[in-house]
């Protein structure tokens, strides 16, 4: 069987997690994207093909002209809907293409939701700084950003200008979107469907770093969200019109209810996929993949649910070259099974982006007694150091 995947850059969700999993179905993959020579540098033994991927017409002309398809794939944010389109002309199985165009942009996604009659947040879109009559203080992002860059606070109208101006400097053509800032704590929930049925494969608790950004910095898994909170974020979810494959979908919850900020329509990245998969037990990219084949998923994942976990994300506090930073390591300490990986190599520069760009490793912690896996992080992450020089 073939599957044709679509990507940008290299990311360990596909390196690490996807393709072997393809390996393991025995699938023939070829990957399609805009950037060659770096997953040729990441996976020489995979099928490469170069390819306007943002472009849905490209991607449906390079695969016409090559093998016939059995499934069209990708976990990126940015091909959620090229994908489906592809899918779609060649009658595999896929997201709804309006799905996934909801998911991606962040105003349509309001207003779908306000329609629906399941939550409406007061939004505005821009294309140049302007002063608004907004519920400060308002959230401003790109309207189909991700990984919170450029998201920033907004405290009154003087700030939304400069902001604004300084995002649209950096995006020229941008349209942001500026929305009242919903409060609450920051939680995930992670689910998986085949169109008919769709699994909770639990979440995660957010922790971010002090206002005005939104730099992700810890994630403690969470099992089972309370059943209403649940209850409400699936109806949102039904309203976008979400409940294929993958999807990581990020809400806060104040007083009982439960907003979405964004959804993700693609399993959660920065290796907490990795984490998910070897805490719950189960094989989490073959099953996603199965759905893109046209396989149902089986009614009992068979899913461990006596797992603990903890993501740290060591972060760099300014700009300047890494001259000192841990290794990749891999150990178990109190029956806390530690991965650490590096994600900027020593020697590199960087500006300061107030983004996951900012992320110098990632820590994956995954065990049974919560308190056990949040204090054997602690002391790990505590006897490295990063050093950074101007």
């Amino acid at each position: 069987m073939r599957l044709y995947l679509l990507a940008l850059n290299p990311t360990d969700s596909v390196t690490e997690g996807f393709l072997p999993a393809a390996a393991r179905l025995g699938l023939d993959v070829t990957v399609l994207t805009d950037q060659p020579d770096a997953h040729r540098s990441a996976y020489p033994d995979i099928e490469i093909l170069e390819c306007d991927v943002r472009d849905f017409r490209a991607v449906i002309t390079r695969i016409s002209t090559h093998h016939r398809p059995d499934g069209v794939f990708t976990n990126s944010d940015h091909l959620q809907t090229q994908a489906a389109l592809a899918a779609a002309y060649f009658d595999l199985p896929g997201k709804d293409w309006r799905a996934t165009l909801r998911c991606k942009d962040k105003a349509e996604m309001r207003r779908r939701l306000a329609g629906a009659g399941v939550d409406t947040v007061w939004s505005a879109e821009l294309t140049e700084p302007t002063a608004l009559d907004a519920p400060y203080p308002c959230v401003v992002k790109p309207r189909e950003g991700v990984a919170s860059e450029d998201v920033v606070l907004v405290e009154n109208a003087e700030e939304l200008v400069v902001h604004t101006k300084e995002i649209l400097d950096r995006r020229p053509g941008a349209v942001l979107v500026v929305e009242e800032y919903l409060p609450g704590e920051l939680f995930t929930l992670e689910t998986l469907g085949d169109g008919e049925h769709r699994h909770v494969l639990g979440g995660f608790h957010t922790e971010l770093s002090p206002p005005p950004y939104f730099i992700e910095e810890t994630l403690t898994f969470v099992p089972a969200h309370p059943e209403p909170v649940v209850s409400q974020v699936l109806a949102q979810l039904d309203a976008l019109g979400v409940g294929f494959g993958a999807c990581h979908t990020e809400f806060v919850v104040h007083a009982g209810r439960a907003r979405i900020i964004e959804v993700n329509y693609r399993a959660i990245g920065d290796q907490c996929d990795l984490l998910l998969a070897r805490l719950l037990d189960v094989p989490l990219f073959e099953h996603i993949l199965r759905t893109h084949l046209g396989e149902r998923l089986p009614a009992d994942l068979g899913a461990r649910r006596d797992g603990a976990a903890r993501l740290e994300y060591p972060c760099a506090q300014r700009a300047g070259t890494l001259t000192d930073a841990p290794t990749a390591t891999e150990l178990t300490i109190e029956g806390v099974h530690l991965t650490y990986r590096p994600l900027r190599a020593v020697g590199e520069r960087h500006e300061l982006y107030r983004t996951n760009r900012d992320y110098l490793g990632v820590l994956r912690a995954v065990g049974t007694d919560q308190p056990t896996v949040d204090r054997v992080s602690a002391a790990f992450l505590a006897a490295r150091r990063w050093e950074i020089q101007p």
